[in-house]
């Protein structure tokens, strides 16, 4: 079975549409969280995970635009829950308010969370990656931390696909994994997307700038 993973799309619909176009042929998609928060298209990003019935986990910036969150948020990111507060219809609201911390797919063969098995907001880096983690399942899926790695052990395979919609490691493009559960194995993506198009519609929405600067440095 070949699965793509996606994660920390964050509203940026340019991103998602390049990613979702560039992956190879796949069984289906899974999300480890964040549809929504800093770009834009809040709603379009959360449509497309319904429409495709994307199996989906609650990210940090999801739970604040849903209800009430104890995350620290600075205020870029404050900004953008607001916007998609203020722009996101009942029903995707209520989606995004339905959406569990966890799940365990593919006959428990995958668990998928969005910071950490133990803690959904606590950030995961590749340094922190360990078997222990997996906690029987054969692979685990995390995001939050916007960094793209994986690594396998004896055990099994943590992998983060890396971000859609605003990557934090160095490279621009827009991030995604496909993962082989045969296999098991893991192959990183990266796609080009037009940056341009997307910071265009940051300032249209009036959020501020530095949220579009970011994605040109990939930071």
């Amino acid at each position: 079975m070949q699965i793509g993973v996606v994660s920390d799309i964050h509203g940026n619909k340019v991103a998602l549409d390049a990613v979702l176009e560039d992956m190879p042929a796949v069984d289906t998609v899974v999300c480890a969280g964040d549809v929504v928060g800093y770009n834009p298209w809040h709603g379009a990003c959360v449509d497309a995970m319904r429409e495709r019935s994307v199996p989906t986990v609650m990210g940090n910036h999801d739970r604040a635009v849903a209800g009430e969150t104890t995350f620290g948020f600075n205020s870029m990111a404050g900004a953008a829950v607001e916007h998609a507060r203020e722009t996101l219809t009942d029903t995707q609201q209520a989606w995004l308010a339905d959406l569990p911390d966890r799940r365990r797919l593919f006959d428990g063969r995958v668990s998928v969370v969005h910071g950490h098995p133990n803690d959904p907001d606590r950030y995961t880096y590749p340094r922190d990656f360990d078997a222990r983690l997996l906690d029987g399942a054969d692979v685990l899926v995390l995001g939050h931390t916007h960094v793209q790695a994986h690594e396998e052990f004896e055990e099994g395979i943590v992998m983060n696909p890396g971000s859609v919609g605003q990557p934090r490691d160095g490279d621009p493009r827009a991030a995604y994994a496909v993962l082989d559960l045969e296999t098991p194995a893991v192959s990183e993506h990266r796609v080009e997307y037009d940056i341009g198009r997307a910071q265009q519609a940051v300032d249209d929405a009036g959020l501020p700038t530095g949220i579009g600067d970011r994605l040109a440095e990939g930071q």
